[in-house]
């Protein structure tokens, strides 16, 4: 194991000092409830047709009003199958509109803070609208079931402290497709909306990074036809902002990303367009110089 990350510690060094290559941005999608705001960060790359099948389903407003109406604590905390809307005389429940299914992409394990599609029992490439975050690792439970499960996501910033609260919510079964829902409140004979965990709105952010408990996350082209998932990790934050490429965290990538970011191995700096720092700030123009090339270290030297 250590030589072959020496092996990807020299490749990666190959690129950044000697190529110039570049890196790619994930959409960022922020979800907006009434417990509280958290992202998801897209694996666009490694899930191409799952993530396109996502945004499909944001842009067409189905998650707009959505519900979470599946609860299972210390496992999963699922959505994206039911929505409230304007009925003649008052808001109801109803089935959110799906597209046709979307084939199987499971690549990455089901661990803790992890999102991935909602499918039929039995039919791999049935997934549609329904997604859910992982509460815990469930890798030996879904990664080997059912084709496994598809991760496509993770939660980002400190989106996952909602995702908890929303899971120490009492659960009713409201019957039907409805028997593990999470509620607000208090409920009589009737449940209202508002009894809900409900989704108000999503937006959707691109940057070419992302920073998150102190990792900065990206994809490199290392120049011979083959594209790594990497992460520099924050390693000390006084007097300056220095960070480290973390080797244990390095993974291939199925195709060459978009490039955007850029290294000068003139001046030994990494320019990086944006950076998504939180779920409403994004920091433009990073730049990073390499200040040490032996521990593969860069330090912060500006940004907008």
């Amino acid at each position: 194991m250590r030589l072959i990350q020496t092996s990807y510690k020299t490749a990666l060094f190959a690129c950044l000092f000697f190529l110039a290559n570049n890196t790619q941005a994930n959409s960022i999608a922020c979800f907006n409830t009434n417990m509280g705001q958290f992202c998801i960060e897209l694996f666009e790359t490694q899930t191409p047709l799952t993530t396109a099948n996502f945004l499909n389903y944001i842009n067409s407003d189905a998650y707009t009003n959505g519900i979470f109406h599946r609860s299972v604590p210390g496992f999963v905390i699922q959505g994206g199958g039911f929505k409230i809307v304007d009925g003649a005389d008052e808001k109801t429940l109803a089935p959110v509109n799906t597209f046709a299914p979307v084939t199987n992409e499971f690549k990455i394990s089901n661990t803790r803070g992890t999102v991935a599609m909602a499918k039929l029992s039995g039919n791999p490439n049935s997934a549609t609208s329904q997604w859910f975050v992982n509460l815990a690792d469930n890798s030996p439970n879904l990664d080997n079931q059912n084709g496994g499960f598809t991760v496509f996501g993770r939660v980002i910033f400190d989106g996952m402290s909602v995702i908890d609260a929303i899971e120490k919510l009492p659960i009713a079964n409201l019957g039907g497709n409805l028997t593990a829902t999470p509620t607000i409140g208090s409920i009589s004979s009737t449940v209202s909306t508002d009894n809900f965990v409900q989704t108000h709105h999503v937006a959707v952010t691109n940057t070419t990074g992302v920073f998150s408990e102190g990792i900065r996350s990206f994809a490199v082209d290392i120049g011979t036809g083959e594209a790594l998932a990497v992460n520099l990790r924050l390693i000390e934050d006084n007097p300056a902002y220095v960070f480290e490429l973390d080797p244990a965290n390095i993974s291939s990538l199925p195709k060459i990303p978009t490039s955007i970011a850029t290294f000068s191995s003139g001046s030994g700096q990494l320019h990086i367009p944006s950076v998504m720092i939180n779920a409403s700030t994004v920091v433009k123009n990073v730049r990073m110089q390499l200040t040490d090339a032996k521990s593969f270290q860069f330090t912060l030297s500006g940004y907008e």
